[in-house]
């Protein structure tokens, strides 16, 4: 049985699109992959929204979607190239100017979104849910599948690991 607080499917591209793009920009690295994926991401969703129960928002749901499929492309590119990074230098996020760090040093968003990349999947994705696109750990365990304890280690590993990598580029 489906929500009746489902939009149709025309709306739920309009709301989300653009989050659940930069979302899969930030986990694969690329303007084309991010491209690609948002399409099969909203095949996804067609295929599924009848099968959709209402047992989490709509919100979470399509970004548990977008994730598993963001994971799944990684995956794959990694059994494929052997390797687990891209260049971002061909592809770059429109630029902003540069932050201050706490020591006073500054930070390029081209940094930052290159140490992001580096994360490990896991603290990634949940780094990226909770810091970048706001959601609660609580949110976060269910796009993931995993516990909200491991949500907050994972988020708590990736400021770690970001704080090492962005002072190795300052």
């Amino acid at each position: 049985m489906r929500a009746a607080a489902v939009p149709p499917f025309d709306e739920l591209y309009e709301q989300h699109a653009t989050r659940l793009f930069n979302l899969a920009w930030r986990m694969c690295g690329t303007r084309a992959d991010a491209e690609d994926l948002l399409q099969e991401i909203f095949l996804l969703v067609y295929r599924k929204l009848p099968d959709f129960r209402g047992e989490a928002a709509i919100g979470t749901w399509l970004y548990r979607l977008a994730m598993n499929r963001c994971l799944d492309h990684l995956k794959s590119r990694q059994t494929r190239a052997g390797l687990a990074t891209s260049p971002l230098d061909d592809d770059k996020m429109p630029g902003e100017p540069a932050r201050q760090s706490a020591g006073g040093q500054d930070i390029k968003r081209i940094d930052l979104e290159r140490a992001i990349a580096r994360l490990p999947e896991g603290a990634r994705a949940a780094f990226l849910l909770h810091d970048v696109e706001g959601f609660q750990h609580q949110e976060i365990a269910a796009i993931l599948g995993i516990s909200e304890g491991t949500s907050k280690s994972q988020v708590h590993k990736a400021r770690l690991r970001l704080r090492e990598l962005l002072a190795a580029t300052v």
